[in-house]
Protein backbone atom coordinates (compact mmCIF):
# COMPACT_ATOMS: atom_id res chain seq x y z
CA UNK A 1 0.00 0.00 0.00
CA UNK A 2 2.85 2.34 0.83
CA UNK A 3 4.40 1.48 -2.57
CA UNK A 4 1.80 2.61 -4.84
CA UNK A 5 1.10 5.60 -2.73
CA UNK A 6 4.90 6.47 -3.45
CA UNK A 7 4.52 5.73 -7.02
CA UNK A 8 1.52 8.50 -7.15
CA UNK A 9 3.11 10.80 -5.64
CA UNK A 10 6.27 10.32 -7.80
CA UNK A 11 4.00 10.34 -10.63
CA UNK A 12 2.17 13.49 -9.65
CA UNK A 13 5.77 15.34 -8.84
CA UNK A 14 7.17 14.11 -12.24
CA UNK A 15 3.91 15.73 -13.54
CA UNK A 16 4.41 19.22 -11.90
CA UNK A 17 7.96 19.03 -12.40
CA UNK A 18 7.31 18.80 -16.30
CA UNK A 19 4.54 21.20 -16.83
CA UNK A 20 6.89 23.73 -15.13
CA UNK A 21 9.63 22.86 -17.55
CA UNK A 22 8.13 22.23 -20.22
CA UNK A 23 4.81 24.39 -20.25
CA UNK A 24 2.02 23.78 -22.95
CA UNK A 25 1.47 26.20 -25.33
CA UNK A 26 -1.48 28.61 -25.24
CA UNK A 27 -3.46 28.23 -28.15
CA UNK A 28 -3.63 31.46 -30.37
CA UNK A 29 -6.72 33.33 -31.75
CA UNK A 30 -6.60 34.32 -35.06
CA UNK A 31 -4.97 37.29 -36.07
CA UNK A 32 -5.44 37.79 -39.44
CA UNK A 33 -8.45 37.03 -42.07
CA UNK A 34 -7.05 36.44 -45.57
CA UNK A 35 -10.34 36.72 -47.80
CA UNK A 36 -9.59 34.94 -50.76
CA UNK A 37 -11.74 36.21 -53.97
CA UNK A 38 -11.02 33.81 -57.59
CA UNK A 39 -7.34 34.54 -57.88
CA UNK A 40 -7.39 38.06 -55.29
CA UNK A 41 -6.52 37.90 -51.56
CA UNK A 42 -7.09 40.51 -49.47
CA UNK A 43 -5.95 40.29 -45.71
CA UNK A 44 -7.27 41.79 -42.66
CA UNK A 45 -6.03 42.15 -39.50
CA UNK A 46 -8.60 40.76 -36.76
CA UNK A 47 -7.40 43.92 -34.08
CA UNK A 48 -8.31 46.44 -37.01
CA UNK A 49 -11.77 44.45 -37.54
CA UNK A 50 -12.60 44.97 -33.98
CA UNK A 51 -11.64 48.84 -33.66
CA UNK A 52 -13.62 49.33 -37.03
CA UNK A 53 -16.87 47.51 -35.53
CA UNK A 54 -16.19 48.82 -31.70
CA UNK A 55 -15.00 52.39 -32.98
CA UNK A 56 -15.96 53.18 -36.92
CA UNK A 57 -11.95 53.30 -37.57
CA UNK A 58 -10.48 52.29 -40.35
CA UNK A 59 -6.75 52.44 -42.46
CA UNK A 60 -6.56 53.34 -45.96
CA UNK A 61 -6.69 49.38 -46.98
CA UNK A 62 -9.65 48.60 -44.93
CA UNK A 63 -11.55 51.73 -45.80
CA UNK A 64 -10.72 50.33 -49.73
CA UNK A 65 -11.98 46.94 -49.13
CA UNK A 66 -14.79 48.71 -47.50
CA UNK A 67 -15.44 50.23 -50.50
CA UNK A 68 -15.44 46.77 -52.86
CA UNK A 69 -18.24 45.82 -50.60
CA UNK A 70 -20.35 48.22 -51.77
CA UNK A 71 -22.33 48.52 -48.42
CA UNK A 72 -22.42 51.22 -46.03
CA UNK A 73 -20.16 50.76 -43.35
CA UNK A 74 -22.79 51.24 -40.49
CA UNK A 75 -24.47 48.13 -42.39
CA UNK A 76 -21.29 46.82 -41.39
CA UNK A 77 -20.38 47.54 -38.44
CA UNK A 78 -24.32 46.40 -37.12
CA UNK A 79 -23.44 42.79 -38.67
CA UNK A 80 -19.92 42.66 -36.86
CA UNK A 81 -21.47 43.52 -33.66
CA UNK A 82 -24.93 41.36 -33.86
CA UNK A 83 -24.77 38.93 -31.23
CA UNK A 84 -26.20 35.99 -30.56
CA UNK A 85 -26.91 34.43 -26.88
CA UNK A 86 -26.45 30.92 -26.73
CA UNK A 87 -25.73 28.84 -23.37
CA UNK A 88 -22.34 26.67 -23.63
CA UNK A 89 -23.48 23.70 -22.94
CA UNK A 90 -26.20 24.19 -25.69
CA UNK A 91 -23.85 25.49 -28.34
CA UNK A 92 -21.72 22.23 -27.32
CA UNK A 93 -24.16 20.04 -27.62
CA UNK A 94 -25.36 21.59 -30.98
CA UNK A 95 -21.80 21.38 -32.26
CA UNK A 96 -21.35 17.98 -31.71
CA UNK A 97 -24.83 16.73 -33.26
CA UNK A 98 -25.28 15.47 -36.22
CA UNK A 99 -27.09 18.57 -37.48
CA UNK A 100 -24.44 20.77 -36.08
CA UNK A 101 -21.61 18.32 -38.10
CA UNK A 102 -23.44 19.02 -41.43
CA UNK A 103 -23.70 22.34 -40.90
CA UNK A 104 -19.91 22.37 -39.69
CA UNK A 105 -18.97 20.60 -42.59
CA UNK A 106 -20.71 23.01 -45.18
CA UNK A 107 -18.98 26.45 -42.95
CA UNK A 108 -15.86 24.53 -43.46
CA UNK A 109 -15.68 25.34 -46.99
CA UNK A 110 -16.47 28.73 -46.60
CA UNK A 111 -13.85 29.58 -43.39
CA UNK A 112 -10.74 27.11 -42.93
CA UNK A 113 -7.23 26.81 -41.56
CA UNK A 114 -4.62 27.98 -44.07
CA UNK A 115 -3.07 24.72 -44.66
CA UNK A 116 -5.93 22.62 -43.82
CA UNK A 117 -5.98 19.35 -45.61
CA UNK A 118 -8.68 18.03 -45.00
CA UNK A 119 -12.94 18.87 -44.13
CA UNK A 120 -12.31 17.39 -40.18
CA UNK A 121 -9.41 19.93 -39.95
CA UNK A 122 -11.13 22.64 -40.70
CA UNK A 123 -14.75 21.48 -38.61
CA UNK A 124 -12.20 20.96 -35.57
CA UNK A 125 -11.52 24.69 -36.17
CA UNK A 126 -14.99 25.70 -36.66
CA UNK A 127 -16.47 24.03 -33.46
CA UNK A 128 -13.43 25.14 -31.46
CA UNK A 129 -13.87 29.60 -32.68
CA UNK A 130 -17.42 29.23 -31.54
CA UNK A 131 -16.84 27.33 -28.59
CA UNK A 132 -14.22 29.80 -27.51
CA UNK A 133 -15.90 32.49 -28.81
CA UNK A 134 -18.81 31.79 -26.43
CA UNK A 135 -16.92 31.49 -23.60
CA UNK A 136 -14.67 35.45 -24.45
CA UNK A 137 -18.51 36.72 -25.16
CA UNK A 138 -19.72 35.52 -22.04
CA UNK A 139 -22.49 33.34 -23.20
CA UNK A 140 -22.83 35.43 -26.61
CA UNK A 141 -21.10 35.44 -29.72
CA UNK A 142 -20.60 37.42 -32.81
CA UNK A 143 -17.99 37.49 -35.47
CA UNK A 144 -15.30 39.35 -33.84
CA UNK A 145 -15.58 36.50 -30.63
CA UNK A 146 -15.72 34.02 -33.16
CA UNK A 147 -12.30 35.54 -34.88
CA UNK A 148 -10.77 36.08 -31.37
CA UNK A 149 -11.95 32.14 -30.76
CA UNK A 150 -10.27 30.40 -33.56
CA UNK A 151 -7.42 28.68 -33.43
CA UNK A 152 -4.54 29.30 -35.69
CA UNK A 153 -3.02 32.84 -36.45
CA UNK A 154 -4.76 33.40 -39.75
CA UNK A 155 -8.35 31.76 -41.28
CA UNK A 156 -9.21 31.76 -44.78
CA UNK A 157 -12.49 33.42 -46.05
CA UNK A 158 -13.30 31.75 -49.28
CA UNK A 159 -15.68 34.24 -50.76
CA UNK A 160 -16.49 31.72 -54.06
CA UNK A 161 -17.56 29.49 -52.12
CA UNK A 162 -19.70 31.84 -49.61
CA UNK A 163 -21.56 33.36 -52.88
CA UNK A 164 -22.33 29.77 -54.17
CA UNK A 165 -24.32 28.92 -50.52
CA UNK A 166 -25.64 32.33 -50.65
CA UNK A 167 -27.12 31.50 -54.04
CA UNK A 168 -28.32 28.22 -52.71
CA UNK A 169 -30.05 30.06 -49.73
CA UNK A 170 -31.75 32.54 -51.84
CA UNK A 171 -32.87 30.59 -54.60
CA UNK A 172 -34.16 27.79 -51.50
CA UNK A 173 -35.90 31.24 -49.28
CA UNK A 174 -37.99 32.29 -53.08
CA UNK A 175 -39.38 28.80 -53.47
CA UNK A 176 -39.81 29.04 -49.88
CA UNK A 177 -41.69 32.22 -50.35
CA UNK A 178 -43.54 30.84 -53.45
CA UNK A 179 -44.99 28.16 -51.39
CA UNK A 180 -45.97 29.83 -48.59
CA UNK A 181 -48.00 32.32 -50.64
CA UNK A 182 -49.91 29.91 -51.83
CA UNK A 183 -50.51 30.78 -55.58
CA UNK A 184 -52.10 27.99 -56.75
CA UNK A 185 -55.38 28.53 -54.19
CA UNK A 186 -55.03 32.07 -55.24
CA UNK A 187 -55.81 30.88 -58.81
CA UNK A 188 -58.39 28.73 -57.41
CA UNK A 189 -60.33 31.31 -56.12
CA UNK A 190 -59.81 34.30 -58.39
Amino acid sequence: MNIIKFSYKKIIILIFIGLSIFPANKVKSAEEIKIVYSIFSRTINVKELKEFALYGNADKNFKRLLKLTNTKNDEIKEILRKEFQIPLSIASKLMYSEIGNVILTRLSKIIHPPNARDEKTAVLALRSSVIKGIDIGEGKINTITFFEGYPTKKVILNVNALSKIMNKVESIAELLEFFTNSPLTKIKTD
